[in-house]
């Protein structure tokens, strides 16, 4: 017996199944020092090692890693928070960065909460998020 369960007669590609992941890091700087790390393409360059546009403004266009993600700032509070509409490379829909900072003394504890991120793709932006992005700020200031 055949099952037509799967088949897909008008072509149309199956809907992307999309996953949220939550993520938090323990940063050795102020606030104010993470967030300038965050909008200022002259310090994202620094610790991405590659070109950057970005700012502080709501409704402002970005795009990291020479375009490959890119996207626009929804939110943004000085020293506190950055919400923005992040999309990679070639994803059908554009996915939600949440970025909190809370200070800790001379530490900032960030919380990150990726939203409608592709599920095909949550490891590599996961370890992405980990090695080339929040672990890449961390070594900048370790190494200052």
């Amino acid at each position: 017996m055949l099952n037509f369960t799967y088949m897909n007669f008008d072509h149309t590609p199956p809907p992307t199944v999309l996953t949220d992941l939550k993520k938090t890091y323990e940063i050795n700087a102020t606030p104010a020092e993470v967030f300038e790390s965050l909008v200022n393409p002259d310090v994202i360059q620094i610790w991405s090692e590659d070109e950057a546009t970005m700012n502080d403004c709501v409704g402002k266009e970005f795009a990291l890693w020479s375009g490959q993600i890119f996207g626009v700032n929804l939110e943004v509070v000085k020293n506190k928070k950055l919400v923005q509409q992040w999309t990679y490379d070639n994803w059908k829909e554009p996915s939600k960065v949440t970025i909190t900072l809370k200070g800790n003394g001379s530490t900032t504890t960030v919380k990150l909460i990726h939203e409608d991120l592709p599920e095909k793709f949550s490891k590599s932006i996961s370890d992405g998020w980990d090695a080339f992005y929040f672990g890449a700020i961390q070594d900048m200031f370790e190494a200052a």
